[in-house]
């Protein structure tokens, strides 16, 4: 027992100066590490720098001051207006205002500069070209703004789709004993699509800082859609006044459902008059050939024997 006893306090003891010693060195270690990896990583950025290409080296500084001095010159309300539009858009490749005007700006300079070219060599007159131009023009400058347009158009009949099925999972979440927030992590969670991405934006924007309210009218903000509008505006309200979110949900789900009813029933009530056009251009003509050409023949050739 007495060895033992021996033993573990010289072990320990041996154990204890390393301990030490390993400890007193650490902070020297820490810092020669900070100040090797500090190195290590200027090195490196340098070693980036000097590894880019020359033609990005030159035109990086003067491109960085080009897109400074366009920006400038963007007037904010118009900056903020198109903003608002890229954001109901979607963000379309990741634009930003800036690449949008420059975009915009391109298309005006290329399009008429082909067309000129494209009348030129195919020999039109002084007119054509200039009208050809002209044309030309016109579409660049429509282009840029009827694609948002459609890329907004699209993305709130999506988000109108889904809606139903979003407002059912979010109102049994709900029921489930979750928290307003937690219901709408568990469909961010759950879904796909538009109102999954708008409402996942939400709460990273209230987890960043801003209350419901201001996330919440962000969203209806980015999607310009009836429906969505008057759901959010029911939820601020119910929230204000301390009414239950589930009983405001379930209601908003059932007026939602009849709505999209509604809508069915709409187009289809529209299909007859949108089939109309295609039977008399097409399909009556075709009708008359084969059931009146035969007799029309016969007629023919009974009065001029």
């Amino acid at each position: 027992m007495i060895y033992i006893s021996f033993f573990a306090a010289v072990t320990l003891f041996l154990y204890s100066i390393y301990v030490y010693r390993s400890e007193k060195k650490e902070p020297v270690k820490r810092r020669l590490d900070a100040f090797v990896g500090k190195k290590a990583e200027a090195e490196e950025d340098e070693n980036d720098a000097t590894a880019k290409p020359l033609h990005v080296r030159l035109l990086g500084p003067l491109w960085k001051d080009f897109r400074r001095g366009f920006k400038k010159k963007m007037q904010g309300e118009k900056q903020a207006r198109l903003e608002v539009k890229l954001l109901q858009a979607g963000n379309p490749f990741g634009m930003t205002t800036f690449e949008y005007r420059l975009i915009q700006l391109g298309l005006i300079l290329i399009i008429p500069f082909l067309a000129g070219g494209w009348g030129a060599l195919s020999g039109f007159e002084l007119g054509g070209i200039i009208l050809s131009v002209s044309f030309a023009m016109l579409v660049a400058i429509i282009l840029p703004p009827y694609y948002l347009k459609s890329k907004k158009k699209a993305r709130s009949q999506s988000a109108l789709r889904e809606l139903p099925d979003v407002l059912d999972l979010l109102t049994v979440s709900l029921e489930a004993g979750l928290g307003f927030d937690g219901a709408l992590s568990k469909v961010v969670s759950k879904k796909e699509g538009v109102l999954s991405t708008e409402f996942h934006r939400c709460l990273e924007e209230i987890r960043l800082g801003k209350t419901r309210r201001e996330a919440l009218r962000g969203v209806r903000e980015r999607l310009t859609v009836d429906e969505i509008n008057i759901l959010i505006s029911s939820i601020l309200q119910a929230e204000k006044l301390g009414i239950g979110m589930v009983n405001v949900l379930r209601v908003q789900s059932e007026e939602v459902r009849d709505q999209r009813k509604q809508r069915a029933e709409q187009e289809a009530m529209k299909a007859p008059v949108k089939m109309l056009f295609p039977l008399v251009l097409f399909i009556f003509p075709s009708l008359f050939i084969v059931l009146l050409g035969p007799a029309i023949i016969q007629f023919v050739e009974a009065f001029s024997k």
